[in-house]
């Protein structure tokens, strides 16, 4: 759909320049969602994964997201390939419902309550991201937390159109709860994309 270099805006890398490559494609359906004109994988041209490369490596990064839509709609073994030939971190940003492909050096692993997640993320994901819509999904992240592996991250973070609701109720949940860390979508606070 569109690729971009950035700073990172959520969870672990926050802050990290990083170079974003979004696929269309998208099944899960999250009503939030902020790039909905992703979800159709046929609205948006072919890329040749060598030229995804080479404008990555171009950027000046090491870090490359991938991310959608759904990624993982997709087999990434090519793309993440290629990126590691270049000396670059492979990240992706998934809801955790198609089967792990390519090589990646950091999953975030951020399910959704509109598909179900496939159970080897939560062995394999290094970061668990849950998004807080509304005081229900508290109980929806332990849920979650509770089954992945001891080295993962945990982390809450508003939805974007209920922060001012949600941030003081996450604020509180975090300090009795310390395995959690807050997540920002610093990059919308910033404007950048």
């Amino acid at each position: 759909m569109e690729s971009f270099f950035t700073i990172q805006g959520e969870g672990f890398y926050s802050g990290t320049p990083a170079y974003f490559i979004r696929l269309g494609g998208c099944d899960v359906g999250c009503v939030w969602c902020d790039v909905k004109e992703s979800w159709e994988a046929s609205d948006h041209p072919e890329v040749d994964i060598l030229k995804m490369v080479e404008q990555a490596k171009s950027s000046g990064t090491k870090v490359v997201v991938v991310t959608g839509g759904e990624p993982l709609m997709y087999d990434l073994t090519s793309l993440t390939d290629v990126l590691k030939q270049s000396s670059l971190q492979t990240n992706v940003e998934t809801a955790g419902v198609y089967p792990i492909t390519g090589n990646w050096d950091w999953i975030c692993f951020s399910p959704k309550k509109f598909k179900a997640p496939l159970a080897e993320y939560y062995q394999q994901a290094n970061e668990l991201k849950v998004i807080i819509y509304n005081k229900s999904d508290f109980s929806w992240a332990e849920e979650h937390a509770s089954k992945m592996n001891a080295e993962a991250q945990l982390y809450l973070q508003p939805e974007w159109g209920k922060r001012n609701a949600m941030m003081p109720l996450i604020v509180d949940y975090v300090k009795k709860n310390p395995k959690w860390r807050i997540s920002l979508q610093t990059h919308k606070y910033l404007n950048i994309p």
